[in-house]
């Protein structure tokens, strides 16, 4: 059993290196900042992860590159999620980071009782800064599908995530959260949604945002009890909780990617039942939200 674990472990290791060189030499990393004249010039910027070869091969018109939106948690910056960007990026995908707070914004006023707690504002601002640097990315590398999104996002970037997808069910392709608390998942079977939760005593989510085990099974949505901090889901977080997400992320990616993907001939695609150091959970229906 220990050499079992060992190996994995081992395994693990390798899949980050893996991530942490090609991030050095295999994929560009860009930040561009953009001015939207609808709403008062207001800047966006946005970083863009892709490989070098793949976007060679979508300027040549071989490849249409398929698109992921990752979204900070409130008051982190875009940049902060590497980790993520750099396994999508690895796969081939264009990676945009949109930056949605700026320090001009007034402060995010939180009030117990109003809807996601007062953030709906600062959520639909989001929205406008997905779809504004979707339009925007458009003109500079017209060969990727922005019709189908792939959205991710962390804590507040994850509840972005979720609204976005709430309100434009037919741009979305899949949907990763880490420990968003706000806005519940939707759970209509439309699209994979896989979700990190933290184990943290300061960040709970509120009632109702995650679904119970029978909601789960029937809309395809995978949670997954990581055990860690929700402030460790980032670049800044330990390594050790980053591999075990990039591992879970990328079982996830091998199986809702699998159009994308060279057919198998000889094996089965990983099951989502073997998350390697993290730990597959979904909520029973007897377990309760705690709201913060």
């Amino acid at each position: 059993m220990k050499r079992g674990i060992a190996v994995l472990l081992s395994l693990t290791a390798l899949l980050v290196a893996a991530y942490f060189s090609a991030s050095k030499w295999a994929i560009r990393h860009e930040t561009i900042a953009f001015h939207d004249p609808a709403r008062n010039n207001r800047l966006v910027p946005v970083h863009v992860a892709v490989r070098w070869d793949k976007e060679l091969q979508a300027n040549a018109g071989m490849i249409k590159l398929p698109v992921a939106v990752i979204n900070h948690g409130n008051t982190v910056k875009n940049t902060e999620y590497s980790f993520l960007s750099n396994v999508f990026a690895f796969r081939g995908y264009l990676v945009l980071a949109p930056q949605h707070d700026l320090p001009t914004d007034p402060p995010m006023v939180t009030k117990a009782g109003e809807l996601y707690v007062g953030r709906l504002p600062q959520i639909q601002r989001g929205v406008a800064n997905i779809h504004f640097a979707v339009d925007e990315m458009k003109k500079i590398q017209p060969n990727a599908d922005y019709t189908r999104l792939t959205m991710v996002g962390h804590s507040m970037g994850g509840d972005i995530s979720m609204y976005f997808a709430k309100q434009y069910p037919d741009e979305i392709k899949k949907v990763v959260t880490l420990d968003n608390l706000r806005v519940p998942f939707l759970t209509e079977g439309k699209f994979k949604i896989l979700s990190f939760r933290s184990k943290d005593t300061q960040f709970k989510p509120d009632a109702g945002v995650v679904p119970d085990a029978e909601e789960c099974e029937k809309a395809g949505i995978t949670v997954v009890d990581t055990g860690f901090q929700h402030n460790d889901m980032r670049d800044t977080g330990p390594d050790s909780a980053k591999s075990s997400i990039q591992s879970m992320l990328d079982k996830f990616l091998n199986d809702t990617d699998s159009d994308l993907a060279p057919v198998a001939t000889n094996k089965a695609p990983p099951a989502m039942t073997e998350p390697g150091p993290v730990s597959l959970f979904v909520p029973d229906k007897k377990s309760k939200a705690v709201a913060n």
